[in-house]
């Protein structure tokens, strides 16, 4: 596929972004985070939170891989076998950690830029869309960023991660555009650009260093974005 170029912007009806590592920056909240999590197994003397937050991740990577339907109790139940504890437990794990603690940290770490870009589309009529492998609505509300359609992978009818066109082809037919005329803006080749290609749609990775084979860029305040930010 050709190079998104500034004169492109005119054709598009919906531009679609990844939250984790697109909308805000991934390692300083990492490093927040692993803070966060070793004061907690020190004061409770308990490792089984970092336990299940690392096997819950790598499980959800290669069930994205191995494309697995309706993934979220067989993530559960598998992550919980691996460790030892009860499905609930890997739940409420999940939830605090994976959902809400982050939450107060997100804005701080949220690109430069985004805001007047995010108005910016509106400004020329563009749509915007959302789409993530985990939970949105609170993240986009921490972030100050408001979209106008929200999928995420566990949603009904979705129930499949990236790179599954699945999410994608549900966002357009729910904002009423194309595939041609919508654009996905992440930062993960694997996930969020084979998931484009396989939907027929643009895309865009933010990345600080060139990827091979993919049109990435580095700031949402770049040359490319000019003609939004008029």
């Amino acid at each position: 596929m050709t190079a998104f170029g500034p004169s492109d912007w005119h054709g598009l009806r919906l531009v679609v972004f990844d939250v984790d590592g697109t909308l805000y920056r991934q390692r300083p909240l990492r490093l927040r985070m692993a803070r966060d999590l070793l004061l907690h197994a020190l004061l409770r003397r308990d490792l089984a939170t970092l336990l299940v937050l690392r096997k819950y991740r790598r499980l959800r990577e290669q069930m994205g891989d191995e494309r697995v339907e309706d993934f979220a109790g067989p993530l559960v139940a598998r992550t919980a076998a691996a460790i030892g504890c009860p499905p609930e437990r890997v739940r409420a794990i999940v939830s605090q950690w994976i959902d809400r603690h982050p939450l107060p940290y997100l804005r701080a770490c949220r690109y430069d830029g985004l805001g007047e870009l995010f108005a910016g589309l509106r400004r020329h009529g563009k749509t915007i869309g959302v789409l993530s492998d985990y939970p949105a609505a609170a993240k986009l509300a921490a972030l100050e960023l408001t979209a106008d359609h929200v999928i995420t992978a566990d949603d009904p009818g979705i129930g499949i991660l990236k790179p599954h066109p699945r999410g994608l082809e549900t966002l357009i037919r729910q904002a009423g555009t194309t595939p041609a005329t919508t654009l996905l803006i992440g930062d993960r080749a694997e996930r969020d650009g084979l998931a484009a290609r396989a939907a027929g749609a643009r895309v865009l990775l933010r990345a600080s260093r060139p990827i091979d084979d993919w049109q990435t860029i580095a700031r949402y305040d770049e040359a490319l974005f000019a003609p939004m930010l008029a």
